[in-house]
């Protein structure tokens, strides 16, 4: 094993093997290992002669082939110059000591079919899957034997066979160098094909002949006492390790094809647990189990983020999102359903993590008590699994028989560690390269001076509302009509996307990337920027001589992000004097919220910079308030019968179409609270910049993979619309289909840039003054 080590090693810096050569090597020696131990067993071996121990270093280089062949399938460059080598050394070493007793010469003869097989496989990618047989001759055998007792029986020595055997192994590894022409290279192959099968039928006839003396059927000495209550618990045990091992991470790739696979990691953790002594196997069997307990579990994270985030779950970066999550069930179910959630689930957790040690430890005890039968089967499943691996046999789209999603799931989670600790440097190089970072006050967005400035966060507003969707026939009317209006009240708009670093939640990570024009896609970047000194456009504006402020409704307590921001006001659920009923998620409604900003901010103080969030159209997306007049809205009374009149959050969910509806429905009020009060409040200094924060969850989103939400810039004077007319946007609220689309990060340096010079004499001086 350490040799194979080292030479997979070696093939990593020479030929840079990758994870999938890796992982078939390692399954390779980890099979060969059980199949070795049970052969030495078997036989009675006490030491490994010369000629076995020879035979073990060409298993080695066998080892090598295998890693290489496999390697092949994924996009890397063929790495023939090394498979030849090997290949070449592993069949001379055939060459040097012949084996003499009956073990040395099985184990030669395994080890030769299997370099074979290997060598067929890669051949067969360039020839042909025909030439495939050639490998797979000496396994069918194998198989049929175990039907035809009598194809077990020893054949006598033979020169011809001998020559033969290993002419395969040396005319797969001629045309395996690409040297031969294509033609010459058929030819060949299949002469040794040819030969081969002719062999096969002198050997057959041979043995059918002389059937009498064919060994009897081999019997284990062990045997479990066939009850149906342990088979079912083995069946539910191998059910759950197979749930765990090739259960897909998406609910809507569950089905039983999805489970009709060979999970390599199984293979060779059985393997292993059959080799190991009892103490090393017990340490074995708790860890096995535990780690797939944890992989199951993550699973489980991963299809809910699927649900929610289009995403899998972060392992780095993704806990914080669940506190957040049970504020959402405790608006949802009540305090008491969400302690009840919370214990349920800390139940299922601790369930699955028992569940599936007992799981391996019962199918341990099964393989120990037929330990000859378990090693053969793991040898046949290991060629089976190595061959649909390289001919690429699938039943579903993305679903090969020869599964090691196990094995690339927790890559995926190694990988994102490595990448989750070394993101913060990164991220904090990308936030000192800030060119408006000091730029005076006197400098910035001097062509919007007198103007009150809202960049409005419309929640959950995204591509899908106004395009290719259910909810576009509603929405588009909505936003044409507005259009309208406002054009007809003296307000002129231009509308385009952006590109959110977030889908179907995680609000703040949209606005902290508005506000910094940093790509802040993850919460251990937003923790992040409150100890980086980035300029966000909430500074800008207030270094300039607004006065800012931020209405968070949703929050129902204190909110460290306004520090960052560097508000002046903050205004909440507590103190912006709302005595109406609450409607889903959001405690105020949009149009309240709305109202009570402009008389508490707009009326009394000027100019004003504020970041609004409207929050109607949050998930559950239900109750909705409707439109009322402005002058009665007063401290939301006016609300009190809405909720009960409308579809409440357990008559829409999970049902996919009314979620569309109510998701619609509750867009069209946010957006028609937003039209009416511009039409309404809005003046020559009025500047409104509304936008989606990101995507719905894809139970209505349809646009996969597109994480675009709609912006639209709105103002009376003329100059406003002037000054960012370069950027090439639709005309109206509605942007087409073929409207520009800009990375979020992207949208402070070009608003800044557009109202105003684009930086100050201090840009380069990373060493001044903080400017706060």
């Amino acid at each position: 094993m350490d040799v194979l080590i080292v030479l997979f090693v070696v093939l990593t810096v020479a030929v840079r093997l990758g994870p999938a050569g890796w992982l078939a090597g390692i399954a390779y020696a980890v099979l060969g290992w059980a199949v070795l131990a049970d052969g030495i067993q078997r036989y009675g071996i006490e030491r490994l002669d010369t000629a076995s121990r020879v035979t073990l270093a060409r298993a080695v280089a066998v080892g090598g082939v295998a890693a290489l062949v496999v390697e092949t399938t994924d996009p890397r460059p063929d790495p023939v110059l090394a498979l030849v080598v090997i290949s070449v050394v592993a069949l001379a070493l055939g060459l040097v000591r012949r084996a003499e007793d009956e073990f040395a010469r099985r184990f030669a003869d395994e080890v030769d079919a299997f370099l074979v097989l290997a060598l067929s496989a890669f051949v067969a990618t360039r020839l042909g899957v025909w030439v495939m047989a050639i490998g797979l001759a000496h396994y069918l055998l194998l198989a049929a034997g175990r039907w035809f007792t009598w194809l077990r029986g020893d054949l006598p020595p033979q020169r011809t066979r001998t020559i033969v055997t290993a002419a395969q192994g040396f005319v797969l590894t001629a045309v395996a160098t690409g040297l031969l022409p294509t033609v010459v290279a058929i030819i060949v192959t299949a002469l040794a094909l040819g030969t081969l099968a002719v062999l096969h039928v002198q050997d057959v006839r041979w043995l059918h002949q002389h059937r009498e003396t064919a060994p009897e059927t081999e019997t284990d000495t062990a045997e479990e006492p066939r009850t149906k209550t342990r088979w079912v618990l083995t069946a539910l045990a191998g059910l759950l390790v197979l749930a765990a091992l090739v259960g897909p991470n998406q609910l809507g790739q569950l089905g039983l094809a999805a489970y009709a696979r060979i999970p390599v990691e199984g293979l060779m953790a059985a393997a292993l647990v059959l080799v190991l002594g009892t103490r090393a196997r017990r340490v074995a069997v708790i860890v096995i189990g535990a780690g797939l307990g944890l992989l199951m579990i993550v699973k489980f994270l991963d299809m809910g983020f699927y649900e929610v985030f289009d995403r899998p779950f972060h392992v780095i970066f993704d806990w914080t999102f669940f506190g957040p999550a049970l504020d959402f069930v405790v608006t949802s179910v009540g305090q008491v359903g969400a302690v009840l959630a919370v214990i349920a689930v800390i139940l299922l957790v601790f369930a699955i993590m028992v569940l599936m040690v007992f799981a391996v430890r019962r199918l341990t005890r099964l393989g120990l008590g037929h330990r000859s039968r378990a090693t053969h089967l793991l040898a046949a499943l290991g060629v089976v699994w190595l061959v649909a691996a390289l001919s690429g046999v699938q039943l579903t789209p993305q679903e090969p028989i020869a599964s090691r999603s196990a094995a690339d799931h927790v890559y995926d989670d190694v990988r994102q560690v490595r990448e989750g600790l070394t993101d913060g440097k990164t991220f904090a190089a990308q936030a000192a390269d800030d060119k408006y970072r000091y730029t005076p006050g006197k400098d910035l967005l001097t062509s919007l001076r007198g103007k009150d400035v809202l960049f409005v966060f419309v929640e959950s507003y995204g591509r899908v509302a106004v395009e290719k969707s259910d909810s576009a026939p509603v929405i588009d009317p909505v936003l044409d009509e507005g259009t309208e209006e406002l054009k007809s009240a003296g307000f002129d708009s231009a509308s385009a996307f952006l590109t959110s670093p977030t889908y179907g939640g995680g609000s703040w990570l949209a606005h902290a990337t508005l506000q910094t024009g940093l790509w802040v896609d993850n919460q251990q970047r937003r923790f992040t920027l409150n100890e980086l000194d980035r300029m966000t456009l909430s500074i800008a504006f207030n270094r300039a001589g607004w006065r800012t402020s931020g209405v968070v409704p949703a929050n129902t307590e204190d909110w460290p992000d306004g520090d960052m921001y560097h508000f002046d006001k903050v205004y909440d659920s507590r103190n912006v004097g709302y005595e109406g009923p609450k409607f889903g998620y959001g405690p105020v409604p949009d149009q309240y919220t709305l109202q009570r900003f402009e008389h508490d901010e707009r009326r009394r103080y000027g100019p004003v910079m504020a970041e609004i969030d409207l929050v109607s159209s949050h998930t559950p997306f239900t109750p909705i308030p409707t439109m009322v007049d402005w002058d009665k809205v007063g401290d939301g009374s006016v609300y009190d019968p809405m909720p009960a009149k409308g579809p409440q959050a357990g008559d829409v969910w999970p049902d996919p179409t009314k979620v569309r509806a109510a998701y619609t429905a509750s867009i069209k009020y946010s957006l028609q609270s937003l039209i009416s009060y511009i039409r309404t409040y809005g003046d020559d200094d009025l500047v409104v910049v509304f936008l989606g924060d990101h995507q719905p969850a894809p139970i209505i989103a349809s646009q996969e993979g597109t994480r675009d939400v709609p912006i639209t810039i709105v103002a009376k004077d003329p100059a406003v619309m002037r000054d960012m007319r370069g950027w090439g946007w639709d005309e109206g609220l509605n942007p087409s289909p073929k409207a520009p689309v800009w990375p979020m990060d992207q949208f402070r340096d070009r608003f800044l840039a557009a109202y105003g010079p684009p930086s100050g004499p201090g840009k380069t001086d990373t060493h001044a003054a903080s400017p706060r």
